[in-house]
């Protein structure tokens, strides 16, 4: 039984993250399971620096 994990970014995120990165168009034509393992990481990361942004501008 397999089970399918619940993505943890808003679709809007991805996407928004994707055009910044670079690999929109792979998405566009191949979907998400199309982006390379590295694009990904580096999505991650990306997500991870805006969230620590925004709790930065937030304790001030």
């Amino acid at each position: 039984m397999s089970r399918r994990r619940r993505g943890m970014m808003s679709e809007e995120l991805k996407t928004e993250l994707a055009k910044e990165l670079g690999f929109y168009e792979t998405v566009e034509r191949d979907g998400w399971g199309g982006i390379r393992a590295q694009d990904a990481g580096n999505m991650v990361k990306r997500a991870i620096q805006l969230a620590e942004q925004a709790a930065r501008k937030s304790q001030l």
